[in-house]
């Protein structure tokens, strides 16, 4: 075509001067004004289709895509990077939402806010993009409020569908995404409340952070199928518990952690004292009976599960 566009250029110039020079000999010998007209015309109507044939030249980089839209009808999508040529009829907008004004009445004067008047471009870039979505406040599993965030690579996959299927599909992918997020949060817990089998074994949002981002990516993936929009990747980038409630659940954390710790000492202690009052009965180094088996065991628990250290009296007369 652009071949054909250098010939069609040369053909006009060509047209001219033949023309030109007709007219002249016309006027020379009084002959020859209807052919010079003619050729004349012809000229002005090749530069004109030359012109046509030039607009529908356009250049596609690497990540490009062009929608191609014939009076409302959709053609195709181009995606050959480098210097294209398709219709020259082809819509270079792919119309434009109307303008829409809120009027609020303020004494005698009425202030107008601009609400749309976007254009959609024909050119659409296929190239990954990011979305870092601000923190949101949500309940979880349990209903205690949280704060979360997230960051989402994108890319658009079909063109069509991101066109014409809906308005803006950057505002979808932005409302699409708050509401997967809002989703995926309240069908899990922040974390175990409770340390056993059955609470440890559960998926939470601060212990399995790859499986909420699995689930966070197929929750996307098929809110977003729709835009013609694919989701490579989906993280949360923050997840704390709301204000409101942060001081209390810190409070319980640290009471779980002391009780924990506590368990481990207590399990360590028992051990301890099993051993060693087996030891000194085994070898025959303290007759124990009941009563002082009883006494021994209980001053050696205090001794191993106190915070502070022991401070033994000794006694000097009789165990009596």
């Amino acid at each position: 075509m652009l071949i054909a566009t250098i010939v069609l250029y040369a053909t006009s110039v060509a047209l001219m001067v033949c023309s030109i020079s007709l007219l002249a000999e016309a006027d020379e010998l009084g002959a020859g004004y209807a052919a010079g007209f003619s050729t004349m015309f012809a000229s002005v109507v090749v530069l004109v289709v030359a012109i046509v044939v030039t607009n529908g030249f356009f250049t596609l980089q690497p990540g490009q895509a062009r929608v191609c839209v014939l009076f409302g009808s959709y053609a195709g999508t181009v995606r050959d990077e480098g210097l294209r040529w398709a219709n020259p009829f082809y819509s270079k907008n792919l119309g434009e939402e109307p303008s829409e004004h809120s009027g609020v009445e303020v004494g005698e004067e009425k202030l107008k806010v601009n609400l749309g008047g976007r254009k959609h471009r024909s050119v659409i870039s296929l190239r990954a993009r990011t979305h870092n979505g601000e923190r949101i406040k949500v309940n979880d599993k349990m209903g205690n409020p949280i704060e979360i965030a997230t960051v989402v690579v994108w890319r658009v996959v079909d063109t069509a569908k991101a066109v014409f299927d809906v308005d803006d599909y950057e505002s979808y992918v932005s409302m699409q995404v708050e509401t997967a997020l809002r989703h995926v949060a309240s069908v899990y817990a922040y974390d175990h409340m409770e340390d056993d089998d059955t609470s440890s074994s559960a998926i939470t949002l601060r212990s399995n952070i790859e499986e909420v981002s699995s689930a966070l990516k197929a929750e996307l993936d098929r809110r977003l199928a729709p835009a013609g929009v694919s989701v490579e990747d989906a993280r949360l980038t923050h997840l704390a518990y709301a204000p409101e409630i942060a001081q209390a659940m810190l409070r319980r954390q640290q009471a779980e952690a002391i009780i924990a710790a506590r368990k481990k000492i207590v399990e360590g202690a028992v051990s301890m004292v099993d051993m060693a009052l087996t030891e000194l009965s085994d070898n025959g180094v303290v007759d124990f009976d009941e009563d002082r088996k009883a006494t021994m065991a209980s001053n050696l628990m205090v001794v191993l599960c106190g915070e502070s250290d022991a401070q033994p009296v000794l006694n000097a007369g009789s165990l009596y």
